[in-house]
């Protein structure tokens, strides 16, 4: 029996795009959206440990300025950065049927600005018991400690939770460990999924 929803952020409840930031960022610095692009994807060193709580906001934004020799200030380097996401209402409708019939965690590889961000802009997805935020933990999905995290605050076994993410790694990871999955993509009916798994609404 499933007594434990565990859902990713990104690209399940909000939708986001990168580009966006990339977009911005031409208007600072010397290159493209698709040099900038390719530069962020070689970046991805400092760009985890932001994710994982281990360096500063000041200190990515030093890193980042320097990876993408811009002139831009702080705060509108940030504001460009952050700024990148969209409300999937359809999953967020789904989940909130879920409230107060099982725990729901939100379990999220993310930053402590994009997320300080999410929760003024979006403030209608904090429905969830608690949340597991890889900048808080300092681990970051598929690494098993961050399911552990997740199921602890549950108060759920492996078996009693099921992970819905955007990525397959992910979802293996949670598999490996137990864990129900379900690989959400734009067509994902959701609550199918979950009513496959036992859940009511």
């Amino acid at each position: 029996m499933i007594r434990a929803v565990i859902s990713d952020l990104g690209k399940v409840i909000l939708w986001f795009d990168n580009s966006i930031f990339y977009r911005k960022m031409t208007a600072y610095c010397p290159y493209s959206v698709e040099d900038i692009r390719q530069i962020v994807q070689g970046s991805a060193e400092f760009i985890i440990l932001f994710d994982t709580g281990k360096i500063t906001p000041g200190e990515f934004y030093a890193r980042a300025v320097a990876k993408l020799e811009a002139r831009v200030g702080y705060d509108d380097f940030f504001a460009a950065y952050r700024d990148v996401f969209s409300l999937n209402q359809p999953a967020l409708d789904v989940l909130k049927k879920l409230t107060g019939k099982c725990r729901l965690i939100l379990l999220s590889n993310t930053d402590v600005v994009r997320f300080a961000f999410i929760k003024s802009r979006f403030p209608e997805i904090l429905i969830f018991d608690d949340y597991v935020l890889s900048f808080e933990v300092g681990f970051m999905k598929p690494h098993p400690e961050i399911y552990q995290q997740a199921l602890r605050r549950a108060g759920a076994d492996t078996k009693e939770a099921v992970l819905i993410d955007d990525l397959e790694e992910n979802i293996r990871g949670a598999e490996a460990l137990g864990l129900s999955g379900i690989l959400y993509k734009r067509d994902t009916d959701l609550e199918k999924e979950l009513r496959a798994l036992g859940l009511s609404f």
